[in-house]
């Protein structure tokens, strides 16, 4: 479970996220939507320990990760809206240098690999340099090695950025069986397509307050049979 209370951040005179509080429910999927500078990537810093909130906290499976970053950090997996990769690296050995990172036995670490080679479709890339990748086999060994370690909670931000049909598939299709196993999966997006078909629950933010939080049928009373994107438009002119 991801649970954020009164989360505040600011950069001078500007208020990236205000008061912030939401709660991730264990094995659900949440889309967090927002226009470009809403909060949404501070807000995703700041549950992965990259940035430090000037009040509120941040819990993750019972670990407030002001008081144990490291423990928070080893049950969680991120991906990032651009692939951070050693591109000199071949893909194995980028994937076993995670695994090891994350203190994990040689065997598991193997078994690991090749499971998301396998599920992700990797080979026969896995063991050429990244450098010679396209954008998707970048962001497939960017899952691989989020989920390398096992995470209990999941934190993405804009996966299918740049994707190809296939992947994009991929991808959704495995989130959803991740969540379907427990996972906790946190997914800061601008395709509304995407939140639409795969969330639990939907946070739209602007200016760093939510706007409107919910099911998918939560967002629609009061607004008729409206699709995703038309309620997405609907709520942010409003709260504006």
């Amino acid at each position: 479970m991801i649970e954020i209370h009164n989360l505040s951040k600011s950069f001078g005179n500007l208020k990236a996220v205000e008061n912030l509080s939401l709660q991730v429910e264990d094995g659900s999927l949440l889309s967090f939507l927002g226009p470009n500078g809403a909060g949404k990537t501070t807000t995703i810093k700041m549950i992965t320990g990259l940035m430090i909130p000037d009040s509120g906290r941040i819990i993750l499976n019972g670990i407030d990760i002001s008081k144990d970053p490291l423990a928070a950090k080893q049950i969680t997996g991120y991906i990032p809206d651009a692939p951070n990769l050693y591109e000199k690296m071949t893909g194995r050995e980028f994937l076993q240098l995670i695994g090891h990172l994350y203190r994990m036995k040689t065997g598991l670490i193997r078994s690991q690999i090749d499971f998301y080679v396998e599920k992700l479709q990797l080979m026969p890339w896995v063991n050429q340099r990244i450098e010679e990748y396209s954008r998707g086999m970048k962001q497939r060994i960017v899952f691989a090695s989020a989920l390398l370690h096992d995470p209990e909670i999941l934190i993405i931000d804009e996966p299918m950025v740049g994707l190809d049909p296939n992947t994009i598939r991929t991808t959704k299709l495995l989130l959803r069986e991740k969540a379907s196993e427990g996972l906790t999966i946190f997914l800061s997006t601008h395709d509304l397509h995407t939140a639409g078909e795969l969330s639990d629950r939907i946070i739209i933010i602007d200016r760093g307050r939510v706007v409107k939080a919910g099911s998918l049928s939560d967002l629609r009373q009061g607004h008729g049979s409206q699709s995703l994107e038309e309620l997405y438009f609907d709520l942010i002119e409003r709260a504006e």
